[in-house]
């Protein structure tokens, strides 16, 4: 019997028989039996499977990345010690690769030291007596801080004793004895990211700063030291939004309210979109949740009540600028990396979310804008004003849509990724990216050198209008700024974004910086909340190609471009990248592929948007004219003594 009619007369018996045939169907089919399965141990699948414990990995340039959520793990244990009343100090050092973390609480029990950081399911918070509110309950993070680090150090101080124990990739190294001790009870965590993981990566210290002070924030009496710094917070969440928006920008003082398991504060600003900052158990979910969507709706309901009449949700949202925070015991998250709250109640015998938030909303919001008219008056000049806004977009929006099929985006101006930020099963998605870069030879360099399945192109034609100080009209009526809020899909939310990362590719020139000057101010001017979340970046690409015959070294800056000629010898060739038409596909492959060097774009926590894009977009001052002048003359010097060392080659001669 031939092969093919073996195969379907099997088929025939198995549909007779109604069963599926997974084996033997041909005589090519792979052995399964008891030799091809296998356990791993907990380091090993850890490692195996490093994004099912802390997200995606990254290199350190995005705020969601690894290195930081190791980072967080360590922290969330010294934090929950703090909440049950331990210790009210923790110091963190971090040093190049090197993380040092100190809390004083009570310290791990000196015996289960090892346990508790190389057993899975293994940890004190199991137990609601000890942890009432805490964030870590599975016994996992410290374990996948361990596991995917190539040196990882605990230390105990407990009662006049110690014990430490030194790991590397998670293997027990060093398993050192209990001795007698001077030191304040607490617990030591030193570690280093595994490089062969967490590849090229560096801590950006914004993100590190930003993330400890809202520890602060959510826990008061707690201080924090950071690489010498000190933070600490009195007033909460009020102390934490006028760290993230300038206090003169704010139409009115911050709203704020602290009771029992929940704690608010907002205020409305001229800025576009909606802007949260959301936490349970001290844990900022970055990705919200049931307890941030149950506040929208309960503000909303609360101000259609005061007001008695039905506004739309949009209009009584727009521009705001909130954060929530809420205990809830033995909360559930709907991933590892605790960044969206799944619970619908706030603890077994407490009310569901929807309700113990809306009530405290209803109760705290009514009483205050009743005692405070003039801020009650300027919430409704502030709504009615957005829904003008909205009313007379409506039109200029829809013949916006046509225009967008009309030009047929997905073939002339956008060549599109398979997979989205929307895709929230796909665990590839944290990698999605679009890059925005100018000119035909530019965008088709990156189109032949990109990752279909994760990597998107949408190429400007021309300059982009300075939109600094116009309406959002403008992003409609002008056709570039159009096509590309429909490419990114955030007509009607920033909550719709299909890139994760959105990459300015410009020139390494001046027309290149003017346009990723202009590009920056529409999305600060418009679409805020996306710099906000950390969503824009700019590419950076070697200005420098250093080469012999044995070797090529592509250099960022200056500094690398000296230590590659003093490695090379000799004369070598240097070339000038001075716009990406100029790099091969074959080349620029490797400047967007894993060895990928992303710049973030964020505001430091006291500068406005609108003072920022004043000072940079808006008329000529001094100034400005003298920041320009100086930035001018390096980069010149820089140029005179490239062109002193450049050896003649034929790519110079032409130049």
């Amino acid at each position: 019997m031939c092969k093919f009619t073996k195969t379907v007369k099997n088929s025939v018996i198995a549909k007779r028989a109604n069963i599926i045939i997974l084996h033997n169907m041909t005589e090519n089919t792979p052995r399964y039996t008891e030799d091809e399965i296998r356990s791993l141990d907990w380091k090993e699948h850890i490692r195996l499977r490093p994004g099912m414990y802390i997200g995606k990995l990254g290199d350190g340039t995005a705020a969601d990345d690894g290195i930081y959520v190791l980072v967080k793990e360590i922290l969330d244990n010294s934090i929950d010690e703090h909440v049950m009343g331990n210790g009210k100090k923790i110091e963190i050092r971090v040093e190049e690769h090197r993380v040092t973390i100190r809390d004083y609480g009570r310290g791990i029990p000196l015996g289960k030291v090892i346990d508790c950081v190389s057993k899975i399911n293994t940890g004190g918070k199991y137990d609601s007596r000890a942890f009432q509110k805490s964030v870590g309950l599975n016994g996992v993070g410290t374990k996948a801080v361990n596991a995917l680090s190539q040196y990882f150090c605990v230390q105990s101080f407990r009662d006049g004793r110690t014990k430490k124990a030194e790991f590397s990739r998670g293997e027990l190294r060093e398993d050192l004895p209990e001795t007698d001790c001077k030191e304040t009870n607490g617990t030591l965590t030193v570690f280093e990211p595994d490089d062969t993981i967490f590849k090229n990566f560096k801590f950006v210290n914004e993100y590190l700063r930003e993330q400890i002070k809202n520890y602060t924030y959510l826990n008061a009496g707690l201080i924090i030291n950071y690489n010498g710094e000190s933070y600490s917070s009195k007033r909460g969440l009020l102390d934490l939004l006028e760290h993230k928006v300038n206090p003169e920008s704010m139409l009115y003082p911050v709203v704020h309210a602290k009771g029992g398991d929940v704690e608010i504060a907002f205020s409305h600003t001229d800025s576009y979109g909606e802007d949260y900052y959301s936490f349970v158990n001290g844990q900022y979910t970055t990705q919200g949740g049931s307890h941030l969507q149950a506040f929208r709706e309960a503000l909303v309901k609360t101000i259609r009540e005061f007001y008695k009449k039905e506004f739309d949700a949009t209009d009584i949202r727009g521009s705001i600028t909130a954060a929530i925070s809420v205990r809830v015991q033995e909360p559930v998250f709907e991933s590892q990396t605790k960044t969206k709250l799944g619970s619908t109640d706030m603890g077994p015998d407490g009310p569901s979310i929807k309700v113990g938030i809306l009530e405290f909303v209803k109760k705290h919001v009514d009483d205050y804008l009743h005692k405070n008219p003039s801020t009650a008056e300027t919430l409704l000049k502030k709504i009615l004003q957005n829904e003008r806004e909205r009313k007379d977009m409506a039109g200029v929006q829809k013949l916006a849509k046509e225009r967008a099929k009309r030009a047929n985006l997905h073939n002339k101006k956008l060549r599109d990724c398979r997979v989205h930020f929307t895709d929230e099963k796909n665990d590839k998605r944290f990698e999605s990216t679009l890059f925005i870069t100018e000119g035909d030879s530019a965008s088709g360099s990156i189109t032949k050198s990109r990752n279909p399945d994760l990597q998107a192109v949408f190429s400007l034609r021309g300059k982009p209008l300075n939109c600094y100080g116009l309406k959002k009209k403008v992003v409609y009526e002008n056709e570039e700024f159009n096509l590309l809020q429909h490419a990114l899909d955030i007509e009607e939310s920033v909550d719709n974004l299909r890139y994760n990362k959105i990459v300015l590719a410009t020139d390494a020139d001046v027309d290149g910086m003017h346009i990723r000057l202009l590009m920056m101010t529409f999305f600060l001017q418009f679409f805020p909340d996306l710099v906000r979340n950390r969503h824009l970046y700019i590419l950076q690409t070697p200005l420098f190609r250093v080469r012999n015959k044995k070797e090529t070294i592509y250099c960022y800056n200056d500094e690398e471009r000296q230590r590659a000629i003093k490695k090379l010898g000799g004369k070598p060739e240097i070339t000038r990248f001075k716009g990406l038409g100029e790099i091969s596909p074959e080349e620029f492959a490797r400047f967007i592929g894993t060895d990928i060097r992303l710049e973030p774009v964020f505001l430091s926590a006291d500068s406005s948007i609108e003072k920022v894009l004043n000072y940079y977009m808006g008329k000529n001052t001094p100034e400005r004219q003298e920041f320009i002048i100086d930035n001018l003359v390096i980069e010149k010097d820089i140029m005179d003594e490239e062109d002193e060392e450049r050896p003649a080659t034929e790519e110079t001669a032409a130049a």
